[in-house]
Formats: structure tokens, sequence, C-alpha cells
């Protein structure tokens, strides 16, 4: 099969186009034909091993793991001997292990079954990005029943995780303020944000219950002035900072910030879950989150695929069809 291989560290010139071996599932493991695979910063943060405490757990020389890509969305083509829950045909959708390839494995648990009314290039881009905007919005506490109308601000509302908080908020009835670039206006208006702040040509401003930081552009002493009294600001990650902790320390810092403060400060470090996944399954069955699709890039163009998406050019999501 063909597949984006990385040997060692750096920028998206030492992604390459190979001929290698398929992977065989092991038992609690399903192979699937990847039919679209999303792009996340993850994807970036891997390939060049920055921050540079990341490659404690990536690997020092390179990365461990070669084939690049976690996001995928595909059909079942084999199954392990312990699998219960799916068949061969079934089209799934998660993460796997190098999903930038013509197949992947991945764990039973870590995929579900796609929703028939959602188109495998919309699948794809759903489980990182997703995942990460619900437990936002969750540490928030922001969720099915909150009391209406509380007003949110998302910032980095025109990204992949920023576009799912902005939906997944108005979901639940919040009053949402996003903030984004000129060329990404559009799009957060269309994903029904009530009001939308182009940081490019006017000022951040107003008071809010809850204020979810995508962006990374501004210290949370910043952030926090435009919480109210008992608001809540949740940091999500963010490109930039220093190359050994990157903006880490904003999320890091934010707990000790909380003691000092009437607000509430929450660094959040997001985790794949399946549960959130199953959850993410059932809101796209619905129609309440629609994936925002801002490319689509063949597999041998995975890395512009990635130059594009850590540019910051990209309105939504990213994603590589084999």
């Amino acid at each position: 099969m063909k597949a984006i291989m990385q040997d060692s560290y750096g920028s998206a010139d030492v992604l390459e186009l190979r001929e290698v071996e398929r992977p065989v599932p092991a038992a609690d493991e399903v192979l699937i034909r990847v039919k679209a695979a999303g792009v996340n910063m993850a994807d970036w943060h891997v390939m060049t091993g920055e921050p540079t405490f990341a490659r404690l757990f990536l690997g020092f020389g390179g990365p461990r793991e070669k084939t690049r890509g976690s996001d995928v969305a595909g059909v079942v083509e084999e199954v392990g001997s312990a699998v219960t829950r799916f068949r061969v045909g079934d089209e799934v959708f998660g993460s796997a292990s190098g999903s930038f390839a013509e197949f992947a494995v991945a764990r039973e648990k870590r995929v579900v079954l796609k929703p028939e009314s959602v188109l495998f290039v919309q699948a794809a881009a759903v489980s990182m990005a997703g995942y990460t905007a619900l437990q936002a919005l969750r540490a928030a506490g922001v969720v099915e029943g909150v009391e209406a109308g509380i007003r949110v601000l998302v910032v980095g509302a025109g990204g992949g995780v920023g576009s799912f908080a902005v939906q997944l908020a108005k979901h639940v009835g919040a009053h949402v303020t996003g903030v984004c670039s000129t060329g990404k206006v559009e799009l957060v208006r269309s994903l029904g944000a009530d009001a939308v702040i182009d940081y490019t040509s006017e000022p951040v401003t107003g008071e809010f219950d809850v204020v979810i930081d995508i962006a990374g552009g501004r210290s949370p002493a910043e952030s926090r002035r435009l919480l109210a009294p008992k608001g809540v600001l949740v940091i999500v990650g963010g490109e930039g900072g220093g190359k050994v902790l990157g903006l880490a320390g904003r999320s890091l810092a934010a707990p000790f910030l909380s003691m000092f403060a009437s607000q509430k400060l929450v660094g959040l470090f997001a985790t794949e879950s399946a549960d959130d996944l199953a959850a993410l399954a059932e809101l796209l069955a619905s129609g309440a989150i629609t994936p925002a699709i801002d490319r689509t890039f063949p597999l041998a163009e995975a890395p512009d695929a990635i130059r594009h998406l850590a540019a910051g050019r990209a309105a939504g999501k990213v994603v590589v069809a084999p």
C-alpha cells in the first residue's frame, strides 16, 4: 500500500509517500480501507517534534510511529479475532494508527459506525477536533440543561476545534460570539454564531460567562479580562510559544492562577474518549453538528495539507483523501 512516512523530525519536507506493507490487525483491531483522513495540528507537532518535551512520548531521534495521521473514516476490510462490534464492510470513523495511508489499523474501541447520511470526508474531520471541543465546553460547564443564553466566547472560532465549539455551544442554547480573522468571518456566521469579531480589524471586547481560548494569541491575564466575575476560562492548546514547552505552559499555569481569582481557569489537555466519539456520532446523525471542510488534498499531497493547516489559512478542517 501507499503511505505517508517519516523517519526524522523536521518540516513537511521530511514526509515521504512510500510503498509499504499493509498492516495486519491484532486481535482487538480492525483493518480499515481509508476513504479520508483528517489533518490536525497534532500531526504537525509529531512531524516537527515540537515542543521538544513531547519527544519524551514520541521518541527522541524521530517518531516511533513512522506513518502520519490519526483521524480516519473508511470501510472495515478485516477484523481481529477478538473484535465483536464490527464486520467486514462496515463504514466507520474515529482514530487509527497511521491514517495517511491506503489502509490503517485501529483498536475496536477507537472507532464507531459512521452515520449513513455523513460523507467519509466529513466523518474524517470529526474525531480529534470534535472531542476536544466537547471536552472544552464540558470543562466550562456548558452542557445540556445549562441556563439558556449563557454567554460563550470562542477565540479561534474559524479553526477545526473552534468550528465544532461554536456548533456545540449553540446546540445547548448558548449565546455564542466567535473570534476569527477576516477570511473566516462568513464561515463562523454560517456555523450559527450570534456575533462574530474580526480580530484583525476590531478589538475583542465584552463580558462573557465562558471563554474558550483555542487560538493562543493572548495571555491568560488578557483572556480573564473578558470574563464575568464568576466566569470560566478554558485554555485549549494554541500554537506558538517556546520550542521546549510551546504554549502548554499557559494550560499548566491555569489552575494556579485560579487560586488568586474569583474566576475559574482551566488548562485542557484533551484525551481520546470512546464515549465522546459515540456522542459525536449521534450529533452528526441528528444534524446538530456539520463538519466545516476547508480543503481536501490527495494522499500524495499530505505534506501540503499540513503546510496549509500550519499556516493558519484553513477555515474549518483540512482532509486527506487517498
